[in-house]
């Protein structure tokens, strides 16, 4: 008896050590959820899985980005990638709305002034801004943005700005038609706005909240969600095994993290400026407001001879600049010849065979509404997918034509996308077998405007990565990238979506896929060079001539 007694103490004893362990397991499973400590698993450049706890990074710590490892080389890239765009905005402490730039009073004279210019030659401009007293100003750091055109050619072109940091800025021009052409200088934001874009970007990049519903039964929950959840609340880790791209959710009270249904934009955080700072945001005062000239705005260019004009055109270096420009409403890139492919069977000649993939935003969405609108054989196969969310597929059967479209993974906000919809772009690619009759294109910008920087080089290095595979199995695959253009703007939109924060966007994306093997369709400079004007979803004629120039790459000229 006595020994059945000591058998079950033994067994007692064992069971709550037993209870004890799993106690403790759960306890730091919970507080691994905290955000200071998160699991996550993430590969690295060499595609091996990493240990979960990850290394801080120096630069103003965000959850989202700060539990990332990174090679010497993607480090090295990533700081130089910020270093370039550190924007340079005198640290003068707070001034008052009367000292900020006014773009009414500021003005600009054209320098090299002269009877005519010819076709290819430099035009220089500089600008000198002065504050609301009409006094000139010290420092530099305004956002300008600048072009020429000819309005009865319907040509355009964009101009490169430098900033001397004094309150002077000289805009450079290539002349690259023959007529009257005018100058432009626009201030989009002065550089008190800037200041307080830039403090929004890295203290407040929630100011964009997403939700997701969870539903199991007839119970259901909605919680918010985000590339990062300040807090110590428990927290759903919807991190991509494969990419390591952060995700998290508010758990539910009640369900558990599986029972998520669906993700969708919660909503826009108000009042994130101070009255001071309101007042550098005002819609026909100092956002996307024209300078004016202090003297003619417009120069006469002669044609050259057609030698010089032929090789003007065919300029093949590295860094052309603008990249394009406008005539008679075409788009005419200065490094290759573009098709225009104005008839319906054109297009269909190009694409017969091939299937076409068309991954991102809406901004490439509109590349599948065009095609399918208006190409008549190519015909829409109703998926029951939600309205502008997708994925969406079009066919056409005759001439063996696949049109898919799928938007990119969170963030990304859209009303609302089925959670098993919620695809990263690299993770797609990586099932893509490629070959010649495969098409691949590109457009993610605009969902990361709001976040730190590190959180969208993060997003295009797993991106590029999954290209330089795609391209290293399948070299003849055409994979196109349609970068960042210009939106209107208003004192709201500015704090989500300023031109500012997508001028970053596509500085770091041009960097970071340049020497890959991508065609780059140069949504920017077709948007700042036309005469209409900007919008987050350019009209038919912009976005025709992207699809033109993409189709060139498919279809490129014979030579």
């Amino acid at each position: 008896m006595w020994i059945n007694f000591f058998k079950l103490r033994l067994f007692c004893c064992l069971l709550a050590v037993l209870m004890v362990v799993v106690l403790v397991i759960n306890v730091t499973q919970v507080e691994y959820l905290d955000h200071e400590t998160v699991s996550a698993t993430f590969i690295d450049s060499s595609g091996q899985f990493v240990s979960s706890q990850m290394t801080r990074i120096s630069r103003n710590p965000y959850c989202g980005y700060e539990h990332q490892t990174l090679s010497s080389r993607e480090r090295t890239e990533e700081d130089s990638l910020l270093a370039a765009l550190q924007w340079q905005v005198p640290d003068v402490g707070p001034v008052p709305f009367v000292k900020s730039t006014d773009p009414s009073s500021s003005y600009f004279v054209i320098l090299n002034s002269a009877a005519f210019f010819k076709v290819g030659s430099q035009l220089e401009v500089l600008v000198h801004v002065q504050d609301f007293q009409r006094k000139p100003k010290k420092y530099g750091g305004d956002y300008l943005q600048a072009r020429i055109h000819s309005p009865k050619l319907q040509a355009g072109a964009v101009g490169r700005v430098v900033d001397y940091q004094n309150g002077f800025y000289k805009v450079f021009f290539t002349l690259l038609w023959p007529g009257k052409v005018k100058v432009s200088i626009s201030l989009v934001h002065p550089t008190e706005g800037i200041r307080v874009l830039q403090r929004l970007q890295e203290e407040k990049p929630h100011r964009v909240y997403f939700k997701s519903l969870f539903r199991s039964g007839r119970i259901s929950e909605t919680t918010e969600c985000n590339v990062c959840l300040p807090g110590s609340l428990p927290l759903c880790n919807f991190t991509d095994v494969y990419t390591g791209e952060p995700w998290f959710c508010f758990k539910p009270k009640k369900l558990p993290c599986s029972s998520r249904i669906n993700h969708f934009k919660g909503g826009y955080l108000k009042g994130l400026l101070t009255a001071a700072e309101t007042a550098f945001f005002q819609s026909g005062v100092n956002i996307k407001m024209p300078i004016n000239s202090s003297g003619p705005d417009w120069v006469t260019v002669i044609p050259r001879r057609i030698k010089e004009t032929n090789n003007l055109e065919l300029s093949h270096g590295s860094g052309t600049f603008p990249s394009g420009y406008y005539y008679k409403d075409q788009w005419r890139p200065r490094k290759f010849k573009m098709r225009q492919f104005n008839d319906p069977d054109n297009i269909t000649e190009c694409l017969q065979r091939k299937v076409v993939y068309l991954f991102g935003d809406s901004t490439i969405r509109q590349w599948f509404e065009y095609l399918t609108t208006f190409v008549p054989d190519l015909v829409e196969f109703n998926l029951g997918s939600p309205k502008n969310v997708g994925p969406f597929l079009a066919v056409d059967q005759k001439h063996n034509i696949l049109l898919k479209y799928r938007c990119h993974g969170p963030p990304i906000r859209f009303t609302t996308v089925f959670s098993n919809e919620l695809h990263y772009v690299a993770n797609e690619l990586n099932g893509i077998v490629g070959g010649k009759n495969t098409v691949v294109a590109i457009a993610i910008w605009s969902h990361f405007s709001t976040f730190p920087l590190e959180v969208y080089i993060r997003r295009l290095r797993n991106i590029r990565r999954a290209v330089v595979q795609l391209l290293d199995r399948s070299p003849k695959t055409v994979i196109v990238i349609r970068t960042a253009n210009a939106q209107e703007l208003g004192p709201e939109v500015s704090l989500f979506n300023s031109d500012w924060y997508n001028f970053q966007l596509d500085t770091i994306l041009r960097k970071m896929f340049s020497g890959v093997g991508v065609y780059l369709v140069d949504a920017w400079e077709m948007t700042l060079a036309h005469y209409l004007p900007h919008k987050l979803h350019p009209d038919e004629v912009i976005v025709k001539n992207q699809l033109d120039m993409f189709l060139s790459f498919v279809c490129p000229l014979e030579t």
